[in-house]
Protein backbone atom coordinates (compact mmCIF):
# COMPACT_ATOMS: atom_id res chain seq x y z
CA UNK A 1 0.00 0.00 0.00
CA UNK A 2 1.05 3.75 -1.01
CA UNK A 3 2.94 5.43 2.16
CA UNK A 4 0.04 7.98 3.76
CA UNK A 5 0.67 11.05 4.69
CA UNK A 6 0.56 12.41 8.77
CA UNK A 7 -2.63 14.26 8.16
CA UNK A 8 -4.10 11.49 6.07
CA UNK A 9 -3.45 8.78 8.98
CA UNK A 10 -4.69 11.37 11.34
CA UNK A 11 -8.22 11.45 9.51
CA UNK A 12 -8.52 7.76 9.08
CA UNK A 13 -7.87 7.39 12.95
CA UNK A 14 -10.52 10.09 13.84
CA UNK A 15 -13.18 9.28 11.05
CA UNK A 16 -12.55 6.05 8.73
CA UNK A 17 -11.18 3.02 10.78
CA UNK A 18 -13.83 0.67 12.71
CA UNK A 19 -12.97 1.11 16.25
CA UNK A 20 -14.07 -0.90 19.22
CA UNK A 21 -15.94 0.26 22.31
CA UNK A 22 -12.72 2.27 24.00
CA UNK A 23 -12.53 4.15 20.81
CA UNK A 24 -9.05 1.80 19.93
CA UNK A 25 -8.76 1.38 16.54
CA UNK A 26 -9.66 -2.00 15.46
CA UNK A 27 -7.93 -2.18 11.78
CA UNK A 28 -5.09 -0.77 9.68
CA UNK A 29 -5.77 1.63 6.44
CA UNK A 30 -4.68 -1.68 4.77
CA UNK A 31 -7.53 -3.81 6.30
CA UNK A 32 -10.18 -0.71 5.96
CA UNK A 33 -9.58 -0.92 2.05
CA UNK A 34 -9.75 -4.82 2.00
CA UNK A 35 -13.28 -4.00 4.17
CA UNK A 36 -14.40 -1.98 1.55
CA UNK A 37 -12.86 -4.11 -1.90
CA UNK A 38 -14.52 -7.20 -0.42
CA UNK A 39 -17.89 -5.65 0.06
CA UNK A 40 -18.07 -3.93 -2.96
CA UNK A 41 -16.93 -6.84 -4.86
CA UNK A 42 -19.36 -9.10 -3.82
CA UNK A 43 -21.97 -7.83 -6.37
CA UNK A 44 -20.25 -9.61 -8.44
CA UNK A 45 -22.11 -12.45 -6.96
CA UNK A 46 -25.12 -11.65 -8.90
CA UNK A 47 -23.92 -11.30 -12.34
CA UNK A 48 -20.96 -13.88 -12.49
CA UNK A 49 -19.31 -16.63 -10.46
CA UNK A 50 -17.07 -16.64 -7.11
CA UNK A 51 -14.31 -16.65 -9.25
CA UNK A 52 -15.64 -13.18 -10.44
CA UNK A 53 -16.08 -11.83 -7.05
CA UNK A 54 -12.69 -12.84 -6.15
CA UNK A 55 -10.95 -11.01 -9.24
CA UNK A 56 -12.50 -7.76 -8.69
CA UNK A 57 -12.38 -7.49 -5.27
CA UNK A 58 -8.40 -7.94 -6.07
CA UNK A 59 -8.78 -5.48 -8.47
CA UNK A 60 -10.75 -3.09 -6.72
CA UNK A 61 -8.09 -2.89 -3.56
CA UNK A 62 -5.04 -2.72 -5.91
CA UNK A 63 -6.45 0.50 -7.35
CA UNK A 64 -7.40 1.91 -3.86
CA UNK A 65 -4.84 0.94 -2.23
CA UNK A 66 -2.28 2.36 -4.92
CA UNK A 67 -4.54 5.90 -4.45
CA UNK A 68 -5.05 5.60 -7.75
CA UNK A 69 -8.80 5.48 -6.88
CA UNK A 70 -11.22 6.65 -4.04
CA UNK A 71 -14.57 6.42 -3.32
CA UNK A 72 -17.15 9.02 -1.33
CA UNK A 73 -16.17 8.90 2.01
CA UNK A 74 -19.20 7.26 3.01
CA UNK A 75 -18.47 4.03 1.15
CA UNK A 76 -15.04 4.09 2.76
CA UNK A 77 -16.89 4.77 6.19
CA UNK A 78 -19.83 2.18 6.41
CA UNK A 79 -18.96 -0.34 3.53
CA UNK A 80 -18.79 -3.90 5.51
CA UNK A 81 -20.34 -2.21 8.80
CA UNK A 82 -23.52 -2.53 10.02
CA UNK A 83 -24.81 0.69 8.49
CA UNK A 84 -24.61 -0.13 5.18
CA UNK A 85 -25.62 3.04 3.36
CA UNK A 86 -23.12 3.96 1.20
CA UNK A 87 -24.71 7.03 -0.86
CA UNK A 88 -23.42 9.81 -0.36
CA UNK A 89 -25.66 12.08 -2.05
CA UNK A 90 -28.99 12.78 -1.55
CA UNK A 91 -32.04 15.01 -2.88
CA UNK A 92 -35.36 15.16 -0.91
CA UNK A 93 -38.88 16.48 -1.88
CA UNK A 94 -40.35 19.54 0.08
CA UNK A 95 -43.84 19.65 -0.10
CA UNK A 96 -46.32 22.17 0.79
CA UNK A 97 -47.64 21.29 3.82
CA UNK A 98 -46.87 20.40 7.16
CA UNK A 99 -46.89 16.76 7.52
CA UNK A 100 -44.93 16.85 4.21
CA UNK A 101 -42.36 19.12 5.84
CA UNK A 102 -41.40 16.47 9.06
CA UNK A 103 -41.71 13.87 6.70
CA UNK A 104 -38.97 14.61 5.00
CA UNK A 105 -36.57 16.41 8.27
CA UNK A 106 -36.83 13.08 9.36
CA UNK A 107 -35.84 10.77 6.30
CA UNK A 108 -32.67 13.69 5.99
CA UNK A 109 -31.94 13.32 9.75
CA UNK A 110 -31.84 9.25 8.65
CA UNK A 111 -29.63 10.26 5.53
CA UNK A 112 -27.23 12.20 7.89
CA UNK A 113 -26.86 10.03 10.68
CA UNK A 114 -25.33 7.03 8.50
CA UNK A 115 -22.86 10.08 6.60
CA UNK A 116 -25.52 11.13 3.93
CA UNK A 117 -25.93 14.30 2.49
CA UNK A 118 -28.97 16.37 1.49
CA UNK A 119 -30.17 18.61 -1.09
CA UNK A 120 -33.72 20.55 -0.89
CA UNK A 121 -35.66 22.77 -3.16
CA UNK A 122 -38.00 24.84 -0.53
CA UNK A 123 -39.56 26.57 -3.39
CA UNK A 124 -42.93 24.23 -3.52
CA UNK A 125 -43.73 25.78 0.19
CA UNK A 126 -46.15 28.71 -0.07
CA UNK A 127 -44.54 32.63 1.30
CA UNK A 128 -44.36 33.67 4.22
CA UNK A 129 -47.89 35.59 5.58
CA UNK A 130 -49.61 33.38 2.77
CA UNK A 131 -53.38 31.98 4.22
CA UNK A 132 -53.49 28.24 6.01
CA UNK A 133 -56.94 27.07 5.19
CA UNK A 134 -57.10 24.69 7.62
CA UNK A 135 -56.31 26.80 10.68
CA UNK A 136 -57.24 30.17 9.57
CA UNK A 137 -53.54 31.03 10.51
CA UNK A 138 -50.62 32.45 8.69
CA UNK A 139 -47.70 30.56 6.80
CA UNK A 140 -44.08 31.10 8.22
CA UNK A 141 -42.88 30.40 5.13
CA UNK A 142 -39.48 28.59 3.69
CA UNK A 143 -37.14 30.29 5.73
CA UNK A 144 -38.32 29.94 8.52
CA UNK A 145 -38.23 25.78 7.88
CA UNK A 146 -34.89 25.97 6.50
CA UNK A 147 -33.59 27.23 10.16
CA UNK A 148 -35.63 24.28 11.29
CA UNK A 149 -33.81 21.76 9.42
CA UNK A 150 -30.43 23.41 10.19
CA UNK A 151 -30.90 23.54 13.70
CA UNK A 152 -31.68 19.66 13.31
CA UNK A 153 -28.93 19.25 11.00
CA UNK A 154 -26.78 20.76 13.87
CA UNK A 155 -27.70 18.05 16.27
CA UNK A 156 -27.42 15.26 13.97
CA UNK A 157 -23.15 14.04 12.77
CA UNK A 158 -22.54 12.13 9.47
CA UNK A 159 -22.04 8.90 10.58
CA UNK A 160 -21.47 9.76 13.46
CA UNK A 161 -18.27 11.64 13.02
CA UNK A 162 -19.04 14.58 11.11
CA UNK A 163 -22.03 17.45 11.26
CA UNK A 164 -25.08 16.99 8.22
CA UNK A 165 -24.37 19.23 5.31
CA UNK A 166 -27.43 20.41 3.21
CA UNK A 167 -27.95 22.14 0.29
CA UNK A 168 -30.57 24.58 0.41
CA UNK A 169 -32.09 25.92 -2.69
CA UNK A 170 -34.81 28.87 -3.44
CA UNK A 171 -36.29 29.67 -6.84
CA UNK A 172 -35.71 32.97 -8.37
CA UNK A 173 -39.38 34.01 -8.52
CA UNK A 174 -40.41 32.68 -4.97
CA UNK A 175 -41.84 35.71 -2.99
CA UNK A 176 -39.70 35.15 0.07
CA UNK A 177 -36.51 35.53 -2.17
CA UNK A 178 -34.94 38.36 -0.92
CA UNK A 179 -35.28 37.37 2.78
CA UNK A 180 -33.29 33.58 1.48
CA UNK A 181 -30.59 35.64 0.03
CA UNK A 182 -29.94 37.60 2.83
CA UNK A 183 -30.16 34.20 5.41
CA UNK A 184 -26.27 34.23 5.46
CA UNK A 185 -26.03 37.88 6.75
CA UNK A 186 -28.98 38.46 8.67
CA UNK A 187 -30.03 37.26 12.21
CA UNK A 188 -29.17 34.14 13.39
CA UNK A 189 -26.90 32.53 10.79
CA UNK A 190 -27.15 29.49 9.23
CA UNK A 191 -24.15 26.63 10.31
CA UNK A 192 -24.61 23.50 7.85
CA UNK A 193 -26.25 24.80 4.72
CA UNK A 194 -24.89 25.80 1.54
CA UNK A 195 -27.35 27.98 -0.16
CA UNK A 196 -28.49 28.71 -4.05
CA UNK A 197 -30.90 30.73 -5.85
CA UNK A 198 -32.05 28.46 -8.41
CA UNK A 199 -32.35 30.77 -11.50
CA UNK A 200 -33.79 30.29 -15.00
CA UNK A 201 -32.78 31.27 -18.31
CA UNK A 202 -36.44 33.63 -18.42
CA UNK A 203 -34.81 35.47 -15.37
CA UNK A 204 -31.47 36.02 -17.26
CA UNK A 205 -33.06 37.66 -20.40
CA UNK A 206 -35.41 39.47 -18.39
CA UNK A 207 -31.91 41.11 -16.38
CA UNK A 208 -30.52 41.52 -19.81
CA UNK A 209 -33.38 43.52 -20.59
CA UNK A 210 -33.54 45.19 -17.09
CA UNK A 211 -36.96 44.17 -17.42
CA UNK A 212 -39.55 43.45 -14.40
CA UNK A 213 -39.93 40.35 -12.62
CA UNK A 214 -42.81 38.37 -10.97
CA UNK A 215 -42.71 36.54 -7.89
CA UNK A 216 -45.47 34.23 -7.91
CA UNK A 217 -47.11 32.28 -4.93
CA UNK A 218 -46.53 28.68 -5.42
CA UNK A 219 -49.63 28.05 -4.11
CA UNK A 220 -52.27 29.81 -6.20
CA UNK A 221 -49.66 30.48 -9.42
CA UNK A 222 -50.30 33.70 -9.47
CA UNK A 223 -48.20 36.65 -9.14
CA UNK A 224 -48.21 38.60 -6.15
CA UNK A 225 -46.03 41.54 -6.60
CA UNK A 226 -43.08 42.94 -9.24
CA UNK A 227 -39.56 43.78 -8.37
CA UNK A 228 -36.87 44.89 -10.69
CA UNK A 229 -34.64 42.42 -11.73
CA UNK A 230 -31.75 44.50 -11.22
CA UNK A 231 -32.41 44.97 -7.79
CA UNK A 232 -32.95 41.21 -7.22
CA UNK A 233 -29.71 40.53 -8.99
CA UNK A 234 -27.80 43.45 -7.53
CA UNK A 235 -29.18 42.06 -4.01
CA UNK A 236 -28.10 38.62 -4.39
CA UNK A 237 -24.43 39.42 -5.69
CA UNK A 238 -23.87 41.88 -2.78
CA UNK A 239 -24.86 39.22 -0.35
CA UNK A 240 -22.76 36.25 -2.28
CA UNK A 241 -19.40 39.12 -1.86
CA UNK A 242 -20.61 39.44 1.92
CA UNK A 243 -20.16 35.61 2.72
CA UNK A 244 -20.04 33.58 -0.35
CA UNK A 245 -23.87 32.64 -0.40
CA UNK A 246 -25.95 32.21 -1.89
CA UNK A 247 -24.65 30.68 -5.13
CA UNK A 248 -26.38 29.80 -8.26
CA UNK A 249 -28.07 26.59 -9.89
CA UNK A 250 -28.98 27.14 -13.30
CA UNK A 251 -31.59 24.91 -13.52
CA UNK A 252 -32.71 25.35 -17.24
CA UNK A 253 -29.49 24.60 -18.37
CA UNK A 254 -29.19 21.13 -15.77
CA UNK A 255 -32.66 19.81 -17.23
CA UNK A 256 -31.43 20.61 -21.02
CA UNK A 257 -28.77 18.10 -20.30
CA UNK A 258 -30.93 15.96 -18.23
CA UNK A 259 -31.05 12.16 -19.73
CA UNK A 260 -34.74 11.27 -18.13
CA UNK A 261 -36.35 14.54 -18.86
CA UNK A 262 -39.48 12.89 -19.26
CA UNK A 263 -39.87 11.64 -16.13
CA UNK A 264 -39.51 14.96 -14.78
CA UNK A 265 -37.57 18.05 -13.96
CA UNK A 266 -34.52 18.32 -12.01
CA UNK A 267 -34.81 21.31 -9.29
CA UNK A 268 -32.16 20.47 -6.89
CA UNK A 269 -28.60 19.23 -6.11
CA UNK A 270 -27.19 17.78 -3.64
CA UNK A 271 -25.11 20.07 -0.77
CA UNK A 272 -21.46 20.79 -2.93
CA UNK A 273 -23.48 20.89 -6.46
CA UNK A 274 -21.63 18.57 -8.17
CA UNK A 275 -24.81 16.25 -8.58
CA UNK A 276 -28.47 17.26 -9.91
CA UNK A 277 -30.86 14.79 -9.03
CA UNK A 278 -34.66 14.39 -9.28
CA UNK A 279 -36.65 13.94 -5.69
CA UNK A 280 -35.53 11.08 -3.39
CA UNK A 281 -32.33 10.14 -5.68
CA UNK A 282 -29.20 9.57 -4.24
CA UNK A 283 -25.72 9.23 -5.95
CA UNK A 284 -22.33 7.20 -5.79
CA UNK A 285 -19.03 9.05 -5.90
CA UNK A 286 -15.76 8.07 -6.71
CA UNK A 287 -12.53 10.06 -7.87
CA UNK A 288 -9.28 8.75 -9.47
CA UNK A 289 -6.05 10.71 -8.41
CA UNK A 290 -4.41 11.65 -11.45
CA UNK A 291 -1.43 12.57 -10.17
CA UNK A 292 -0.78 8.92 -10.46
CA UNK A 293 -1.17 8.67 -14.68
CA UNK A 294 1.81 10.48 -15.27
CA UNK A 295 4.75 8.55 -16.70
CA UNK A 296 8.02 9.67 -17.85
CA UNK A 297 8.62 9.41 -21.72
CA UNK A 298 12.27 11.07 -22.21
CA UNK A 299 15.13 12.23 -19.84
CA UNK A 300 12.96 14.76 -18.20
CA UNK A 301 9.51 15.04 -20.47
CA UNK A 302 6.46 13.60 -19.03
CA UNK A 303 3.01 13.00 -20.15
CA UNK A 304 -0.14 11.24 -18.82
CA UNK A 305 -0.74 7.85 -19.32
CA UNK A 306 -3.53 6.95 -21.09
CA UNK A 307 -3.75 3.89 -21.20
CA UNK A 308 -3.98 3.36 -17.62
CA UNK A 309 -6.42 5.88 -16.82
CA UNK A 310 -8.30 4.12 -19.55
CA UNK A 311 -8.38 0.92 -17.58
CA UNK A 312 -8.90 2.72 -14.34
CA UNK A 313 -11.79 4.66 -15.25
CA UNK A 314 -14.11 1.24 -16.47
CA UNK A 315 -12.88 -0.43 -13.05
CA UNK A 316 -13.82 2.61 -11.54
CA UNK A 317 -17.17 2.49 -13.11
CA UNK A 318 -17.75 -1.17 -12.33
CA UNK A 319 -16.98 -0.46 -8.40
CA UNK A 320 -19.65 2.91 -8.56
CA UNK A 321 -22.09 0.29 -9.76
CA UNK A 322 -21.31 -2.68 -7.79
CA UNK A 323 -22.14 -0.30 -4.63
CA UNK A 324 -25.52 0.53 -5.95
CA UNK A 325 -26.18 -3.28 -5.82
CA UNK A 326 -24.82 -3.54 -2.15
CA UNK A 327 -26.35 -0.38 -0.81
CA UNK A 328 -29.08 -0.23 1.83
CA UNK A 329 -31.43 2.98 1.37
CA UNK A 330 -32.81 4.95 4.14
CA UNK A 331 -36.24 4.51 2.60
CA UNK A 332 -38.14 2.35 -0.10
CA UNK A 333 -38.83 5.76 -1.82
CA UNK A 334 -35.30 6.80 -1.74
CA UNK A 335 -34.59 3.16 -2.90
CA UNK A 336 -36.60 3.03 -5.46
CA UNK A 337 -35.98 6.51 -6.99
CA UNK A 338 -32.36 5.51 -7.14
CA UNK A 339 -32.22 1.99 -8.82
CA UNK A 340 -34.70 2.91 -11.62
CA UNK A 341 -32.21 5.43 -12.74
CA UNK A 342 -28.90 4.07 -10.81
CA UNK A 343 -26.67 7.75 -11.35
CA UNK A 344 -23.25 7.40 -10.64
CA UNK A 345 -20.81 10.07 -10.50
CA UNK A 346 -16.60 9.37 -11.61
CA UNK A 347 -14.38 12.41 -11.10
CA UNK A 348 -11.19 13.47 -10.41
CA UNK A 349 -8.93 15.08 -8.17
CA UNK A 350 -4.75 16.16 -8.64
CA UNK A 351 -5.38 18.01 -11.11
CA UNK A 352 -3.48 20.90 -9.96
CA UNK A 353 -0.19 18.84 -9.18
CA UNK A 354 -0.93 16.86 -12.68
CA UNK A 355 -0.56 20.08 -14.54
CA UNK A 356 2.73 20.77 -12.35
CA UNK A 357 4.00 18.00 -12.52
CA UNK A 358 3.62 18.21 -16.99
CA UNK A 359 5.02 21.24 -16.61
CA UNK A 360 1.71 23.88 -17.19
CA UNK A 361 0.62 26.55 -15.51
CA UNK A 362 -3.05 26.72 -14.24
CA UNK A 363 -3.74 30.24 -15.97
CA UNK A 364 -3.04 28.51 -19.40
CA UNK A 365 -4.69 28.13 -22.92
CA UNK A 366 -2.44 24.83 -22.46
CA UNK A 367 -3.79 24.16 -18.88
CA UNK A 368 -7.66 24.95 -20.33
CA UNK A 369 -7.29 22.68 -23.72
CA UNK A 370 -5.73 19.79 -21.54
CA UNK A 371 -8.61 19.89 -19.45
CA UNK A 372 -11.22 19.35 -21.95
CA UNK A 373 -8.84 16.70 -23.36
CA UNK A 374 -9.13 14.91 -20.08
CA UNK A 375 -12.24 15.32 -19.42
CA UNK A 376 -13.49 13.94 -22.74
CA UNK A 377 -11.55 10.91 -22.18
CA UNK A 378 -13.20 10.08 -18.97
CA UNK A 379 -16.53 10.62 -20.55
CA UNK A 380 -15.40 8.44 -23.28
CA UNK A 381 -14.58 5.32 -21.55
CA UNK A 382 -17.06 5.93 -18.56
CA UNK A 383 -19.69 5.87 -21.37
CA UNK A 384 -18.15 2.41 -23.13
CA UNK A 385 -17.97 1.06 -19.83
CA UNK A 386 -21.31 1.66 -18.39
CA UNK A 387 -23.16 0.82 -22.18
CA UNK A 388 -21.05 -2.82 -21.66
CA UNK A 389 -22.47 -3.12 -18.12
CA UNK A 390 -25.77 -2.05 -20.16
CA UNK A 391 -24.79 -5.32 -22.28
CA UNK A 392 -23.45 -7.73 -19.72
CA UNK A 393 -26.22 -6.86 -16.70
CA UNK A 394 -29.25 -4.98 -18.20
CA UNK A 395 -29.87 -1.52 -19.00
CA UNK A 396 -30.88 0.63 -15.98
CA UNK A 397 -34.71 0.72 -15.53
CA UNK A 398 -36.11 4.21 -16.67
CA UNK A 399 -33.70 3.17 -20.19
CA UNK A 400 -36.79 3.45 -21.83
CA UNK A 401 -37.71 6.26 -21.00
CA UNK A 402 -34.18 8.28 -21.08
CA UNK A 403 -32.02 9.30 -24.44
CA UNK A 404 -30.12 6.84 -24.73
CA UNK A 405 -33.54 4.26 -25.97
CA UNK A 406 -33.57 2.64 -28.05
CA UNK A 407 -29.90 2.64 -29.76
CA UNK A 408 -27.62 2.40 -26.84
CA UNK A 409 -27.64 0.04 -23.63
CA UNK A 410 -26.49 1.92 -20.44
CA UNK A 411 -26.16 0.49 -17.33
CA UNK A 412 -26.06 4.27 -15.45
CA UNK A 413 -28.11 7.33 -16.32
CA UNK A 414 -25.10 9.56 -15.45
CA UNK A 415 -21.53 8.35 -14.97
CA UNK A 416 -19.38 11.25 -14.26
CA UNK A 417 -19.29 14.12 -11.55
CA UNK A 418 -16.74 16.57 -10.57
CA UNK A 419 -16.88 15.95 -6.65
CA UNK A 420 -14.47 19.14 -4.31
CA UNK A 421 -13.36 15.51 -2.55
CA UNK A 422 -11.91 17.69 0.56
CA UNK A 423 -11.15 14.87 2.31
CA UNK A 424 -10.19 12.24 0.05
CA UNK A 425 -8.26 14.15 -1.44
CA UNK A 426 -6.11 14.23 1.71
CA UNK A 427 -6.16 10.89 2.65
CA UNK A 428 -4.36 10.67 -1.32
CA UNK A 429 -1.84 13.66 -0.47
CA UNK A 430 -2.82 15.59 -3.36
CA UNK A 431 -4.72 18.52 -4.44
CA UNK A 432 -8.46 18.78 -4.16
CA UNK A 433 -10.50 18.17 -7.24
CA UNK A 434 -10.19 20.50 -10.48
CA UNK A 435 -9.05 23.16 -7.71
CA UNK A 436 -5.31 24.92 -8.22
CA UNK A 437 -3.52 24.96 -4.94
CA UNK A 438 -4.96 26.67 -2.08
CA UNK A 439 -1.64 27.79 -0.70
CA UNK A 440 1.98 26.06 -0.64
CA UNK A 441 1.49 26.27 3.07
CA UNK A 442 -1.86 27.01 4.96
CA UNK A 443 -3.81 25.34 7.81
CA UNK A 444 -7.00 23.55 7.93
CA UNK A 445 -9.00 25.07 11.04
CA UNK A 446 -11.95 23.44 12.81
CA UNK A 447 -11.17 19.89 11.65
CA UNK A 448 -11.17 16.68 13.45
CA UNK A 449 -13.34 17.89 16.75
CA UNK A 450 -11.37 21.80 16.43
CA UNK A 451 -8.67 20.27 15.75
CA UNK A 452 -5.92 22.74 13.22
CA UNK A 453 -4.05 20.99 10.85
CA UNK A 454 -0.29 22.20 9.20
CA UNK A 455 0.04 21.60 5.57
CA UNK A 456 2.96 22.22 3.55
CA UNK A 457 2.70 21.28 -0.34
CA UNK A 458 5.14 17.94 -0.38
CA UNK A 459 5.35 18.47 -4.64
CA UNK A 460 6.93 21.80 -4.12
CA UNK A 461 9.29 20.16 -1.33
CA UNK A 462 10.45 17.41 -4.21
CA UNK A 463 10.99 20.27 -7.05
CA UNK A 464 12.69 22.46 -4.67
CA UNK A 465 14.80 19.86 -4.24
CA UNK A 466 15.19 18.68 -7.29
CA UNK A 467 15.92 22.38 -8.74
CA UNK A 468 18.33 22.70 -5.70
CA UNK A 469 16.74 25.22 -4.65
CA UNK A 470 15.46 24.06 -1.32
CA UNK A 471 17.48 26.62 1.20
CA UNK A 472 16.28 27.45 4.29
CA UNK A 473 15.40 31.13 3.70
CA UNK A 474 13.16 30.23 0.84
CA UNK A 475 11.35 27.75 2.66
CA UNK A 476 10.64 29.99 5.66
CA UNK A 477 9.00 32.50 3.71
CA UNK A 478 7.25 30.01 2.19
CA UNK A 479 5.88 28.60 4.96
CA UNK A 480 5.48 32.06 6.55
CA UNK A 481 3.44 33.37 3.47
CA UNK A 482 1.85 30.35 2.21
CA UNK A 483 3.48 31.65 -1.83
CA UNK A 484 6.62 31.36 -3.95
CA UNK A 485 5.48 34.36 -6.64
CA UNK A 486 6.86 36.46 -4.56
CA UNK A 487 10.60 35.10 -4.01
CA UNK A 488 12.91 36.38 -6.61
CA UNK A 489 15.96 33.45 -6.25
CA UNK A 490 13.17 31.31 -7.73
CA UNK A 491 13.16 31.18 -11.54
CA UNK A 492 9.95 32.56 -13.22
CA UNK A 493 8.33 29.31 -14.67
CA UNK A 494 8.80 27.55 -11.07
CA UNK A 495 6.73 30.68 -9.91
CA UNK A 496 4.63 30.77 -12.52
CA UNK A 497 3.80 26.37 -11.92
CA UNK A 498 3.17 27.21 -8.25
CA UNK A 499 0.57 29.65 -8.24
CA UNK A 500 -2.00 30.02 -5.68
CA UNK A 501 -5.74 29.91 -5.79
CA UNK A 502 -5.76 33.80 -4.58
CA UNK A 503 -3.41 34.50 -7.30
CA UNK A 504 -4.83 33.17 -9.92
CA UNK A 505 -7.55 35.51 -11.68
CA UNK A 506 -10.96 34.43 -11.03
CA UNK A 507 -11.58 34.37 -14.85
CA UNK A 508 -9.21 31.15 -15.47
CA UNK A 509 -10.95 29.44 -12.08
CA UNK A 510 -14.41 30.07 -14.54
CA UNK A 511 -12.69 28.69 -17.43
CA UNK A 512 -11.24 25.35 -15.69
CA UNK A 513 -15.10 25.04 -14.54
CA UNK A 514 -16.76 25.02 -18.06
CA UNK A 515 -13.61 22.80 -19.58
CA UNK A 516 -14.60 20.39 -17.30
CA UNK A 517 -18.08 20.64 -17.63
CA UNK A 518 -18.05 20.50 -21.33
CA UNK A 519 -17.62 16.59 -20.72
CA UNK A 520 -19.51 16.41 -17.27
CA UNK A 521 -22.44 14.46 -17.24
CA UNK A 522 -23.60 15.28 -14.03
CA UNK A 523 -22.36 18.94 -12.95
CA UNK A 524 -18.83 20.52 -11.27
CA UNK A 525 -18.09 21.55 -7.81
CA UNK A 526 -15.91 24.52 -7.64
CA UNK A 527 -15.23 27.50 -6.37
CA UNK A 528 -14.24 30.81 -7.82
CA UNK A 529 -11.77 32.05 -5.12
CA UNK A 530 -11.52 36.01 -5.00
CA UNK A 531 -9.23 38.37 -3.37
CA UNK A 532 -10.52 39.60 -0.66
CA UNK A 533 -10.21 43.24 -2.43
CA UNK A 534 -12.76 42.56 -5.14
CA UNK A 535 -15.78 43.68 -5.34
CA UNK A 536 -19.59 43.34 -5.81
CA UNK A 537 -18.89 44.17 -9.89
CA UNK A 538 -16.58 41.13 -10.14
CA UNK A 539 -19.31 38.78 -8.37
CA UNK A 540 -21.75 40.22 -10.93
CA UNK A 541 -19.69 39.82 -13.97
CA UNK A 542 -18.68 36.14 -12.82
CA UNK A 543 -22.18 35.27 -11.85
CA UNK A 544 -23.53 36.48 -15.72
CA UNK A 545 -20.43 34.40 -17.33
CA UNK A 546 -21.11 31.51 -15.85
CA UNK A 547 -24.74 31.39 -17.57
CA UNK A 548 -23.60 32.73 -20.88
CA UNK A 549 -20.78 29.92 -20.80
CA UNK A 550 -23.25 26.81 -19.52
CA UNK A 551 -22.04 26.49 -16.48
CA UNK A 552 -24.91 24.77 -14.31
CA UNK A 553 -23.82 26.34 -11.29
CA UNK A 554 -21.34 28.75 -9.64
CA UNK A 555 -20.23 29.90 -6.10
CA UNK A 556 -17.54 32.29 -5.34
CA UNK A 557 -15.38 33.21 -2.35
CA UNK A 558 -13.65 35.82 -1.28
CA UNK A 559 -11.26 35.39 0.65
CA UNK A 560 -11.31 36.29 4.36
CA UNK A 561 -15.41 36.92 3.95
CA UNK A 562 -18.26 35.63 5.93
CA UNK A 563 -17.65 33.19 8.85
CA UNK A 564 -17.41 29.87 7.25
CA UNK A 565 -14.04 29.95 6.19
CA UNK A 566 -11.40 26.45 6.84
CA UNK A 567 -8.40 26.98 5.02
CA UNK A 568 -5.78 29.87 5.93
CA UNK A 569 -2.49 30.80 3.81
CA UNK A 570 0.72 30.11 5.72
CA UNK A 571 1.45 28.78 8.88
CA UNK A 572 2.25 31.78 11.08
CA UNK A 573 3.21 30.14 14.11
CA UNK A 574 5.34 27.55 12.35
CA UNK A 575 8.59 26.96 14.85
CA UNK A 576 11.85 25.11 14.14
CA UNK A 577 10.26 21.71 15.18
CA UNK A 578 7.50 21.98 12.09
CA UNK A 579 10.41 23.71 9.60
CA UNK A 580 12.58 20.49 10.32
CA UNK A 581 9.64 18.11 9.56
CA UNK A 582 8.84 19.35 6.52
CA UNK A 583 12.39 19.58 4.97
Amino acid sequence: MELLSENARKILQERYLIKDAAGRSKETPEELLLRVAKTVAQAEKKYGSQQGVEKWEREFFGMMSNLDFLPNSTTLMNAGTGYGQLSSCFVLPVKDSLSGIFQTLRLAALVQQKGGGTGFNFSELRPSGDHISQSGGQSSGPVSFIRVFDFAAEHIRQGGKRRGANMGILNVDHPDIFEFIRLRTEGKRLKNFNLSVGISDSFMKALEANADWNLINPRTGKSVRMVKSGVLWSELCEQAWLSGNPGLIFLDTINAANPVISIGEIAATNPCGEVPLLPNESCNLGSINLTKFVKTVEAERTELDWKKLGETVEKSIRFLDNVLDINKFPSESISKASLANRKIGLGVMGWAELLIRLGIPYASVDAISLAERLMSFIQEKSLKASSRLGIERGSFPNWEKSVFFPDQPMRNATRTSIAPTGTISILADTSSSVEPLFALAFQRKNVLNGETLQTINPLFLEMLKSERLAEGKILDQVISSGTCTHIKELPGKFRELFRTALEISPEWHLRHQIAFQKFTDNAVSKTVNLPSDSTIGDVDQLYRQAWELGAKGITVFRNEAGDQQLLYRGIKSSGPEFIRCVR
